[in-house]
């Protein structure tokens, strides 16, 4: 037995709770790690990842998950970057983000919060759509309209010429383009129905029979850009700038045509664009209902074919300067419309496909549009 220090006993000692000092320290560490990565950060790409208790908000709750699941742990929620451990990293982006606000978006109701791989196989595109920290799949409240998440992206915009056509010069030159920011993309063009129930009247030319009102679900044709202006405005929503239109359409291909069944990269052979859009080789002279025909790498349908496609742009020539987040001329004659319809030959329903001959009063009935909007 040892004997106590003749000095000991003359300083009473407290009892000591180990699990309440732990806890002191451990609240004590912790304010400091907030201190040092800065408590309330702006939310970054990927910061809603770390919201662990879809509480929308980034705070202790999730930092108790994080700790409570230390170790290895394959799928569970507080592995916020998916390698399989719960770790200082996953800490990290919990502490890095601590204060942020996930509120959902206000404008829509989430469908889907992460990718769906049958939907989006490639799996570095779903890694990229995941660090943005938005829900994949959404739907606009007021419209109904359904929509896909866009991620970030650096591409080469312009000329994609196929096995049977070549490139006109307004494709070229080819030039690298970067948009910055995620963005929503309608999977569907706008159909005859929801232009309906928002503006009341269905100016379309190739109206459905009475009896046949699934047929509503064709797109909305015969439209002109200024009057899209109204729809948009009573939605909240906009048209895709042509850049964006161009990479959502391209979803990581290089190609003349987007990915298809058994052509993951896209293609360039003609003879295969049946399987993506309707064209003057398989339609009986009218746009079809959307949605029929393979969607891209993206999970977007119709891009090429059915209804000639509206965007934000002027039309006008492209530069070969690199361009960040481009929104086309400053004025012009004609809007730029991409994708080709349900009366044109494969050349129309390209990639890098352009015109601008409609004046913004003008209508056809082979020209509609699909909407977008900012997170």
């Amino acid at each position: 037995m040892r004997t106590p220090n003749k000095h000991s006993a003359r300083i009473p000692q407290p009892a000591v709770n180990l699990a309440e000092f732990r806890g002191r320290r451990l609240a004590q560490l912790v304010a400091v790690l907030i201190a040092g990565f800065g408590a309330g950060a702006a939310a970054a790409d990927g910061a809603c990842n770390a919201d662990i208790d879809s509480d929308n908000l980034i705070g202790a709750g999730d930092l108790a998950q994080v700790l409570g699941a230390w170790g290895p742990c394959a799928g569970c929620a507080a592995d916020v970057d998916s390698d399989g451990v719960v770790d200082g990293a996953d800490l990290s982006a919990v502490l890095g983000n601590w204060g942020v606000d996930c509120t959902p978006l206000a404008w829509a109701t989430i469908l889907e919060q992460l990718p769906d791989p049958s939907v989006i196989p490639d799996a570095q595109l779903r890694d990229a759509i995941i660090a943005t920290g938005l829900p994949w799949r959404v739907v606009d409240n007021v419209t109904e309209i359904e929509m896909l998440l866009v991620p970030p992206d650096l591409f080469n915009m312009g000329c994609s010429p196929s096995l049977e056509y070549d490139c006109l010069s307004q494709e070229s030159p080819v030039h690298l383009v970067t948009l910055t920011d995620a963005y929503y993309i309608g999977r569907y063009e706008v159909t005859q129905r929801q232009w309906q129930n928002l503006m009341g009247s269905n100016p379309s030319f190739h109206q459905p029979p009475i009896t046949k009102t699934l047929e509503a679900l064709r797109p909305v044709e015969s439209i002109s850009w200024n009057t899209i202006q109204g729809f948009l405005s009573a939605s909240g929503l906009r048209l895709p700038t042509e850049a964006e239109w161009e990479r959502a359409y391209r979803a990581g291909s290089r190609l003349a045509f987007h990915a298809m069944p058994g052509f993951p990269l896209g293609t360039d052979d003609d003879a295969l664009v049946d399987n993506i859009g309707w064209f003057v080789d398989n339609t009986d002279g009218h746009p079809a209902i959307v949605g029929l025909k393979s969607a891209n790498a993206l999970g977007l349908h119709d891009m090429a074919g059915n209804v000639w496609e509206l965007t934000s742009d002027w039309f006008g020539d492209f530069s070969d300067a690199p361009a960040v987040n481009p929104t086309g001329p400053a004025s012009g004659t004609g809007r730029a419309m991409r994708g080709g319809c349900y009366v044109n030959v494969t050349w129309f329903l390209r990639s890098s496909t352009r015109y601008g001959f409609m004046l913004p009063d003008d209508i056809d009935a082979g020209v509609g549009f699909r909407v977008a909007r900012n997170p």
